[in-house]
């Protein structure tokens, strides 16, 4: 079995995985909020989801969604929407340091960093992660007898790509955090990341 194709699936997991999308925005929220220990669980989840969602289209679930066009615009329209909360939560949280934790009109999801099954099963709606899975099991799978182990490789080295760039972006929300200094600058921070969360729709349906 050749490994060539390793650097090249290297380079397009690097590619994918660190250009701005739904999980980069989130993570740079979560670690501006919440600090970089408490986000590991979400870049956990994260890898993890990832590394699911391979497998299953790898076992031919990618082939299913690109033969019934119904389920790829079903997913997009219940990615749209959870984006589009998420991002209405983000946008009206409070500042972090006069934040009332126990409002409920804020929602869960900008009151505690998000657990690890919480990012893994984020993954199954987020189109941008359908799209790197079957792009990568299409393009960097062998035929023949070496495909499983060519799965088994390929899941490898995305995950622990997608763990490295996922920590990128954590480390960044931290950095950023620590430049807000005031509560309007929370607030400022805070709208724009729920803009560019909400604006993730706009890629899912380029």
């Amino acid at each position: 079995m050749a490994f060539e194709w390793l650097f090249p699936l290297a380079g397009f997991a690097w590619v994918t995985c660190i250009t701005p999308g739904p999980n980069n925005v989130l993570l740079t929220a979560s670690g501006a909020r919440f600090g970089f220990r408490r986000t590991l669980p979400h870049v956990v989840g994260i890898s993890a989801g990832m590394g699911g969602m391979l497998l299953l289209v790898s076992l031919g679930l990618g082939a299913l969604f690109q033969q019934w066009p119904l389920g790829q615009t079903v997913l997009r329209v219940l990615g749209s929407g959870y984006l589009l909360w998420l991002g209405y939560l983000i946008a009206r949280s409070a500042p972090l340091n006069i934040q009332d934790k126990g409002s409920l009109a804020q929602g869960a999801a900008t009151q505690q960093p998000w657990a690890v099954h919480q990012a893994l099963l984020f993954q199954f709606i987020n189109p941008k992660a359908w799209l790197m899975s079957i792009s990568a099991i299409g393009s960097f799978t062998l035929l023949g007898s070496d495909y499983w182990l060519s799965v088994g490789l390929l899941i490898g080295v995305f995950c622990l790509i997608c763990l490295k760039t996922c920590l990128v972006w954590a480390q960044f929300g931290v950095q950023v955090g620590r430049w807000l200094r005031s509560p309007r600058a929370w607030q400022r921070f805070n709208l724009v990341m729920g803009l560019l969360t909400a604006g993730c729709v706009v890629m899912i349906w380029r």
